[in-house]
């Protein structure tokens, strides 16, 4: 009996096709385990530079593209039209990689007009790197004479879909920068040992489960067929696969990557990898993050991934703030704290600031402690350390926290600050953090709630958040995964992860391919970060070296208007001629800094009837949204708008540097990384605007 395999490039094209031909296609491979190959009428062509291709006619224009495995195994690669499908077909040669044992496909056709009449070169792009070690990193040898003749960057892009996708992502990490050891690092798990049987197409579909899916039966087969782009979302780059599927990790696990490098759908497979893998004895997993959109996104995810009933019921998903209030208004008998508004906790650090004394600054000037000093102290430093008395804090590291106070200082904060926390207690409310700390403080005193966490964006919790998850989860193999890019950090907290009890020594991984924007959105949002060097949670620098996009598409600009009408102006015709190109409304985002632009936006485009998102009543249309409220979206097409310098970088985030030079460094980059987060939220296309001066936060943007 026939067995099929549906490539990933399959369920992309499928997701795509007309309702006719999808009904076409079910058709013929619905019955296709019923079949031989003659039966099925699949076709060889004469002019195809590999045996194992044939063809398979779906309707009159379409044809389907299939390799033939061996032992009536197949794997339906793609649907095209028909004239499409003989010329892939006819071009394309599959292989087996002779390191990692996987299927890979090349554009044989293209490869040898590259290499026609080109000779060798001491000034090409890879001189510097061994056969032996190109050959070692899963290169074909009878590829490496064609890649010696690479001269240049450009050159090496336009082979992007040509060379066989995991081999072209070992030349471009590369070029870009990783040493071979590094990108070895990259492979190391899915490199096998011993010789690779490379005439074994069957065994090296079955290694390639991140491309290749292997159908069950008839019904798996019309599931599959039912939500193609659900399924075609869940498929793993190799390196996600091995961290995502890992067999067990001896402690803690950290996986670090800038953005769009699929760290978000790797912890979800995990999730469902332990889920399946726990004994059905109440166990349960802990995915979580740090606001509730981002949880929600998290489950939506989950929900397309997992299709065991019970796995799913192993793992709950919510986010730490909202764990944090459960298990307090828990331990108080269900009685609800309140959470302070922002502007009475603004008004409460403002008086403690005016009330506080004075004091003669380094430069000879009298001042005070700002009430953005004061709050950051607090949060930074006493609940950071969980410092409980003025004695502890005289004594306190303030590491990163800029110039040195003396002992009077501190005791004239600490004051300050215990005015404002007496003030919150009397009106019986707190902050997220106050909550997370309280919480934490509960589940230390009690049995683990979780075999399992699981925990996304990281990087912009805080330690009184961090410590509850620690206390959750008992030390111990598959404890924690934790996935981070600080380059995303758009809140204040910097934490050591060793300092709270959570050890990742020896077990972390950095993802550095990005699947989501073009190569220039990513240049230019790359720029934005200046080259400022990021603190990883790990206490470790964290580098940006290797972090590449593989797709091209156009540059974006930055177009300037004389005043905001005439950007509004502008920005109406943008999205409108994106809608008109029959981009859908939710693959269209809107994103500025402040909430005030994101309301006059929203009645703009809804003046010129543009439908817009609404979350209250569940309409749909053109997402519109602070740089802030964007983190974990991704859009087909975006615009990012009102980039002047009057908003950014917002004056309200940022502290004077007279009063705090270390604080004022620090918000600066947090803005940039503010802007980093909302630029990386387009996939396609990126439309840049602003009124009056640029910001100076783009200057590295260019």
């Amino acid at each position: 009996m026939a067995e099929l395999a549906l490539a990933v490039e399959f369920l992309a094209a499928y997701a795509k096709l007309q309702p006719t031909v999808r009904r076409a296609v079910e058709a013929v491979f619905a019955k296709f385990t019923q079949h031989t190959e003659a039966g099925l009428h699949l076709e060889k062509l004469k002019a195809s530079r590999d045996p194992n291709i044939r063809t398979i006619r779906v309707t009159d224009f379409y044809r389907g593209v299939v390799l033939a495995l061996g032992g009536d195994r197949y794997v339906l690669y793609d649907v095209k039209p028909h004239d499409d499908a003989i010329a892939f077909a006819t071009s394309r040669v599959f292989s087996v990689n002779q390191a990692l044992g996987v299927l890979e496909v090349r554009d044989q056709s293209r490869l040898e007009q590259f290499d026609h009449g080109r000779v060798p070169t001491r000034t090409g792009l890879f001189d510097t790197v061994k056969t032996a070690d190109l050959v070692r990193l899963g290169i074909d040898a009878d590829l490496v004479p064609m890649i010696r003749k690479i001269e240049t960057y450009q050159e090496l892009d336009s082979l992007t879909k040509v060379l066989p996708s995991l081999q072209f992502d070992v030349l471009s990490g590369l070029a870009s920068g990783m040493s071979v050891s590094e990108v070895f690092a990259e492979l190391s798990e899915r490199i096998l040992a011993g010789e690779v049987d490379t005439a074994d197409l069957l065994a090296a579909a079955r290694r390639t489960p991140e491309r290749i899916r292997f159908v069950k039966g008839p019904l798996d087969l019309e599931a599959i067929l039912a939500h193609p782009f659900d399924v075609w979302r869940t498929f793993l780059h190799p390196t996600q696969h091995d961290i995502a599927y890992h067999p067990q990790y001896s402690g803690s696990m950290l996986v670090t990557g800038g953005a769009g490098t699929g760290k978000t759908v790797t912890g979800v497979h995990r999730a469902v990898f332990l889920a399946e893998r726990l004994p059905d004895d109440g166990s349960r997993i802990l995915l979580t993050t740090y606001t509730r959109k981002l949880a929600e996104a998290l489950e939506r995810q989950l929900r397309r991934l997992a299709d065991d009933p019970a796995a799913l019921g192993r793992i709950e998903v919510i986010s730490v703030d909202r764990l944090a209030r459960r298990i307090v208004n828990s331990s108080r008998g269900g009685k609800q704290l309140k959470i302070v508004e922002q502007a009475d906790l603004r008004t409460l650090w403002v008086e403690a600031a005016r009330l506080g004394p004075s004091f003669v600054n380094s430069v000879g000037t009298v001042t005070g402690f700002s009430p953005a000093f004061l709050e950051r102290e607090w949060e930074q430093i006493i609940l950071a350390q969980r410092i409980d008395s003025v004695d502890v804090y005289l004594t306190a590291s303030r590491r990163g926290r800029g110039d040195a106070l003396r002992s009077t200082q501190r005791q004239q904060v600490w004051t300050a600050i215990e005015q404002v926390v007496a003030q919150l207690s009397r009106r019986r409310e707190c902050t997220y953090l106050q909550l997370a700390d309280e919480a934490s403080r509960i589940a230390e005193q009690q049995p683990p709630a979780y075999r399992h966490v699981i925990v996304d964006e990281g990087q912009d919790l805080h330690p009184a958040q961090w410590r509850l998850l620690r206390a959750l989860v008992a030390p111990g193999p598959d404890d924690m995964f934790l996935l981070a890019d600080p380059h995303q950090r758009i809140y204040d907290s910097q934490v050591s992860l060793a300092g709270l009890g959570i050890d990742v020594r020896g077990r972390s991984r950095r993802l550095t391919i990005n699947y989501r924007t073009t190569h220039e959105i990513l240049r230019m949002s790359v720029g934005v970060l200046n080259g400022t060097a990021a603190v990883g949670l790990d206490d470790e620098a964290d580098s940006l070296t290797g972090y590449r996009s593989l797709t091209r598409g156009q540059t974006p600009k930055l177009t300037a208007h004389a005043d905001r009408d005439a950007e509004f102006d502008a920005l109406i015709e943008r999205v409108g001629t994106w809608l008109e190109q029959g981009v859908e409304p939710h693959a269209v985002g809107v994103a500025a800094r402040t909430g005030q632009l994101v309301k006059k936006i929203t009645a703009v485009l809804r003046e010129a009837y543009i439908d817009v998102y609404d979350e209250q009543t569940g309409a749909e249309g053109v997402r519109v949204d602070t740089m802030h409220g964007m983190k974990g979206l991704e859009f087909q097409c975006l615009a990012v708008v009102g980039l002047d310098d009057a908003v950014l970088p917002a004056p309200n985030a940022v502290i004077s540097a007279t009063e705090d030079p270390h604080g004022h460094r620090q918000d600066l980059q947090r803005e940039r990384c503010l802007v980093f987060v909302a630029l990386t939220r387009a996939r396609d296309m990126l439309y840049l605007s602003h009124s009056g001066e640029p910001s100076s936060l783009l200057q590295g943007a260019a």
